[in-house]
């Protein structure tokens, strides 16, 4: 099966990993290939190979889905990692993102969405839904005290024109692809453009650039 993306499903919840198999089953462009209960069971089944992306839930018995994602994360050529989530575990999505997640999902949102979230990340696109950018930046800054208005207009100051689109852009939950269609660019420049923003805004990933732009007033 040339082209088709091979998909782990990873939840305690049978009735979850049988809804979305059912789901994920009528896309031609996907086959998903293994289950597992839990993050150590996900570890053994993609040390088997013929894995490219991991459906992650976050809390599991036996080992959770922030150590898997670590874990599965540290190999050599690894998958790429979806984690699904919910509104009331922002705090462990944080610490995904810092784990190298590439994507993040509520458990409700639309089938066609999860399958177009897959297409994103195997195509090197990070996928943060704009629902989620907005709950992690509410947590952040409704959390931390200090001046960051001011931090974070210096260092939007510091930002060409173009480089404020994209960060604006980030901020609303766009794709790269989205970005470049929006922005009419190429792919390759809008990448560009994000790791001259990660330099810039002091940033190690689209969440923080969307906080900074939050705390600037600009979003």
């Amino acid at each position: 099966m040339a082209g088709v993306t091979r998909v782990l499903l990873v939840d305690d919840d049978a009735l979850v990993r049988s809804g979305l198999a059912l789901m994920l089953g009528g896309s031609p462009d996907l086959e998903v290939v293994g289950e597992a209960s839990n993050g150590q069971e996900a570890i053994d089944r993609i040390a088997a190979g013929g894995v490219d992306v991991v459906l992650m839930d976050i809390r599991m018995p036996v080992m959770d889905g922030l150590e898997a994602t670590a874990q599965i994360l540290a190999q050599t050529d690894p998958p790429h990692i979806i984690i699904l989530t919910t509104f009331d575990a922002d705090e462990y999505v944080v610490r995904a993102l810092a784990a190298g997640a590439r994507g993040f999902l509520l458990k409700d949102t639309p089938p066609a969405d999860i399958v177009d979230a897959i297409g994103k990340v195997t195509a090197g696109d990070p996928m943060l839904s704009p629902t989620i950018t907005a709950q992690l930046i509410r947590q952040v800054t409704e959390t931390a005290p200090g001046d960051r208005e001011n931090q974070a207009s210096a260092r939007v100051a510091h930002l060409t024109e173009r480089e404020r689109e994209v960060a604006l852009a980030i901020g609303r939950g766009a794709s790269n692809a989205e970005i470049a269609r929006d922005l009419y660019m190429s792919v390759a420049t809008v990448k560009a453009h994000i790791s001259h923003l990660f330099d810039k805004l002091d940033a190690a990933n689209r969440v923080q650039v969307a906080i900074t732009m939050h705390d600037a007033g600009l979003l």
